[in-house]
Order: C-alpha cells, then structure tokens, then sequence
C-alpha cells in the first residue's frame, strides 16, 4: 500500500498498533473466560486491563531475538502486567490469535468496504433518475446497435453493485469466525467455552472445526469477492473512458479549475481518474490467485499462507476501498452531454432502426431471409454514405411493396424503444 491510494480509515485497521491492540483484547478475553471457569485466579483478567501495554518498538526488537512474533508480543506484554501475564496464552497456539485478528480485521474491512458500496449505489441511483429518459446509442462490439437511455445503463451499473453488496455481505459473514482451539484444534488444553467466549465478544462465530488454524476456503471467498467488485469497478471505469474519447464525447470526468491534463499539450482533458480505477482493480485482483493457493496448506497447520495474507489483506481492501471511494466521486461529479448523445444516435443515418425494419416486413409477410437481405442492402448504403436508411427504403420497391412511405416513417420513432423504461426502473429501484 502507497499513501497515494489510500484512505486513513481503511490503512488504520492494519496498522501494527491496531493489530497488537487485537491481539492483546483476544488475549485478555481468553484469560476472563478462564477466570470466569475457575481456570485462572481472580483478579488476572482486573490487572491485564490495568496494566497491559505494547510498545512496538520493542516488539519488533524482541522478535529479532526469538523470530516469532506471537513470542515476542507476549513477551512485552508480560513486561507491562508482570507475574499475572503468566496466566495469558494458557492452552493457546499462535494461530488462535493471528488468525482469529486477521478475521477481525477482514470484517472491519468488509465494513468500510460496504460503505463505499453504498455509497457507489446512492450516486448511481441519483444520476439514472437524472438521465432516465436521455437518449443514447446502445453499443455491442463497439458498434452502433440500437437506442437505449443513459438512465438505463447507469441502471445497468446499479444493479450490478447491489450484486457486489450481496456477495461482500456473504464474503464477511463467512469469514466471520474465530478459533481458539490450540494446537492442531483438538481443544485438549483449552475448554471449547473459552473459544465461545472471545467469538461473542468480538462478534465472531466460533469456528466448527479450524485443525490449527481456520480453513483458507473462507479467505479465498473473501478475496474472490473482492476481486468481483473490482472488476465491476473496472467495466463503469471503461465505461466512463469510452464515452470521454473525443470522437465521442458524451460524458466525462469533472475537470476542476486548475486542473491540467498533459505536461505538454495544455488542450488535453484525460480521463485520469478511471483510467487509474483500471489499474486499481488489477491489483486488487492480483490477490485472488494467492488466497486461492492458500486453501491448500499441509496437514493440520502450515504457514505458507502467512506470508500471502500480510501482503494482500492490507493491499487488497485498502486498494478497492480507495477505489469505491474515488468511482462514487467520478458519477457524482460526471459531466453528461446529452446532445452529442442525440448527435451520435443520429449519425448514422437511422441505422439503428434496421431491426424494426425486418419485424415489420415479416409482419407484412416476408420471409424473415428476404427481410433480412432487403434491409441490409439498403442498411449498406447507408453505411457507404449514399443516404439514409428511411430515404433509401422508401425508393426500394421491393420494400414498398409491403410497407407504405408512411408506414416506414412510422418505424423510425425514437420513443418506440423507451416503452418499458419503467419496468426496468422498477425492477432496479423499486419504483418506476
């Protein structure tokens, strides 16, 4: 993670401070459930909170020491709380705590996360009822298809991120647990109520069965997910690059006062921000590939995933969480051209009604073959620049052998392709 994409609440969840601070609250829950069984004498749990500190620095120089972490941390704690820190980690292992933190940390994440989410979704829904009935061209492969609004592909958008809340929900849930269960998760030093003890607390469910640590399948999901949304994030961003080309110019980023765009051509007004999004969402995908091969560990416990998790926790929902933030600003702050919209629909000579075309010849009687052949012949003229498509129909007499002049006219009305704007809105939001 770089300072240039991150947001301060999102870094503070992984920062070492916020780390240890988990871990010494997993700890101290542990020994209150211990003392609450009669395991510990009274009175530990009232002088770990009293007395219990961290310093990191120093955690760090012990951990040169003992090249363990966990060690070390308790061993600094012990330093603060004196003789009662004996009865901390009792029938623990070092797993219970870092893989119970890092679920912690993941739902904190999936939190901010979800707030970024939601707050996609609100700019989404506001500019959709914005441009609900604005007429735009539908692309596929690039080329001119048929009209469509820019109300509905934002709707499009919306919809797909309402998918993407789901998902994270469900993401979060599932790795919502946490496992105190010591060594190869066997329980045979530690009582199971002592683990449904630090879950409730910290809002956890305890793990069913976590060997030694917690099953990776859960973290592979998490960071699954997270790849998903990103690449939802990359397809509005795409979006957004296509519509700002100045061929096109239908929408484009907010260009702020003061802003400039090339350090050699002062005319230029890139599309920066979505073009930056697409790099973001890579990287945020660049994890799912580890936290799958982590699901693999050997037998009970090992730690080839420890190393992969350090990197793409912090790095992948501090990416996304930067990159939900800075997509939400983008649509709340698009500059939208309607007419070039109306401008670009209107290029092409009318081509964008040749499917209307062909129904109403087969209405009339035609093979849908010979439908097809007498609007593609006259639809390649119109391509060729020789005339429009409405003009060019009404002089082939094959054409007007089932369909009037008027009858022609008829069939290029705009507002035809909007009839159903309202179900589609309704089925979005709700409400039409």
């Amino acid at each position: 993670m770089i300072p240039r994409y991150t947001r301060p609440e999102m870094a503070a969840i992984w920062t070492p401070d916020s780390r240890f601070g988990i871990w010494l609250e997993i700890e101290t829950l542990a020994a209150e459930a211990m003392e609450e069984l009669g395991i510990v004498p009274k009175g530990v749990v009232k002088a770990v909170r009293e007395r219990a500190a961290f310093d990191v620095d120093r955690i760090d120089e012990i951990e040169r020491e003992v090249k363990h972490d966990v060690i070390a941390f308790l061993t600094n704690v012990a330093e603060h709380v004196g003789e009662e820190a004996r009865f901390l980690h009792l029938g623990m292992t070092s797993s219970d705590v870092l893989d119970t933190c890092l679920n912690v940390q993941l739902v904190r994440a999936a939190d901010l996360l979800l707030g970024g989410i939601d707050r996609v979704l609100a700019a989404l829904e506001k500019r959709a009822w914005e441009f609900k009935y604005t007429p735009t061209i539908g692309r596929s492969h690039g080329i001119h298809a048929e009209p469509t609004t820019f109300g509905i592909k934002l709707a499009t958008f919306h919809a797909e991120f309402q998918r993407a809340r789901a998902r994270l929900v469900m993401a979060k849930e599932d790795v919502s647990t946490c496992a105190i269960s010591g060594a190869v998760g066997t329980f045979a030093n530690i009582d199971p109520k002592i683990e449904a003890h630090v879950a409730a607390k910290l809002g956890l469910q305890v793990e069913p069965v976590s060997t030694q640590v917690i099953p990776r399948d859960r973290h592979a999901m998490y960071f699954a997910v997270l790849g998903v949304v990103a690449s939802s994030v990359e397809r509005l961003a795409t979006e957004v690059r296509h519509l700002q080309r100045t061929e096109v110019l239908e929408a484009e980023e907010y260009f702020s006062a003061g802003q400039k765009g090339s350090s050699a051509m002062p005319h230029k007004r890139n599309p920066v921000l979505t073009e930056n999004l697409t790099g973001l969402a890579r990287l945020v995908r660049s994890a799912v590939t580890p936290a799958l091969e982590n699901v693999a560990l050997w037998h009970e416990r090992d730690i080839s995933h420890s190393s992969v998790e350090r990197g793409i926790g912090p790095d992948a929902t501090i990416h996304l969480d930067f990159a939900l933030h800075r997509l939400a600003g983008v649509i709340e702050n698009l500059v939208v051209y309607p007419d070039n919209m109306l401008k670009t629909l209107n290029s092409m000579g009318g081509l964008h009604n040749s499917q209307r075309i062909l129904l109403a010849l087969v209405e009339k009687g035609e093979s849908r073959e010979n439908a097809y052949r007498l609007v593609q012949r006259n639809a390649m003229r119109t391509w060729q620049k020789e005339g429009d498509l409405a003009d060019l129909l009404k002089a082939d007499a094959d054409v007007t052998g089932r369909l009037t002049p008027a009858e022609i006219d008829a069939l290029f009305d705009l507002e035809y392709h909007f009839k159903h704007v309202d179900t589609i809105f309704a089925r979005v939001f709700g409400k039409a």
